[in-house]
């Protein structure tokens, strides 16, 4: 399993030493794991290093160091690390304007299970959402979600040779034309894949 240990963990110490390249290579990092389908939503896909990052700021904010705070943050992030079939992302609805976006968090009801990856010729892979707690309630969705897609293994073979990868979402009140995923992030996010 591609999970974090406490060994893969900096003591507190250690960390404060090693936040700031630790910090730069990790941002530097999330630059090529970032997609933007439309202006309005971005998906943040994370990796062991993006967790670990996470889990080291919780720990330097929190000042935990005992075993069973750290084993709690490490069980509560772990199962955001992609494992070898998937792809696991933070999903934000971004409007500047917050009553916009009181508004549009309305009618967007629904859209985090609307967003798919399109792999070559393959059939769209919909995404799996907030399977650790229901972020919608009757009458709004909200701004955060937590999604994790699915592959099998011809579809992570042609992403790892280069086929053409799109996202795009099918929600009537969210039209934004379909997003060809750069090289670059395409080929960050095929090393999720075992």
């Amino acid at each position: 399993m591609n999970k974090l240990n406490r060994s893969d963990l900096f003591s507190l110490e250690q960390y404060s030493i090693e936040r700031e390249s630790f910090r730069n290579r990790v941002l530097e990092e999330k630059k090529s794991r970032k997609v933007y389908i439309g202006e309005n939503v971005v998906l943040l896909f994370e990796n062991k290093n993006t967790i670990q990052y996470q889990i080291q700021e919780m720990l330097r904010i929190e000042k935990i160091f005992d075993s069973e705070g750290i084993n709690e943050e490490l069980d509560a992030y772990n199962p955001l690390i992609p494992d070898g079939t998937n792809l696991k992302a933070v999903m934000l609805i971004e409007y500047p304007n917050v009553e916009e976006r009181k508004e549009k968090l309305k009618i967007l009801k629904g859209i985090e299970r609307k967003i798919w990856i399109k792999v070559g010729s393959h059939n769209k892979v919909f995404a799996i959402a907030d399977e650790d707690l229901e972020r919608e309630d009757d009458t709004k969705t909200s701004a955060v979600h937590y999604l994790r897609y699915e592959f099998g293994a011809a579809m992570i073979n042609d992403w790892k040779n280069g086929a053409n990868v799109i996202m795009g979402i099918d929600h009537p009140e969210y039209q934004v034309p379909e997003t060809i995923i750069k090289s670059d992030i395409s080929l960050s996010l095929s090393q999720d894949f075992a």
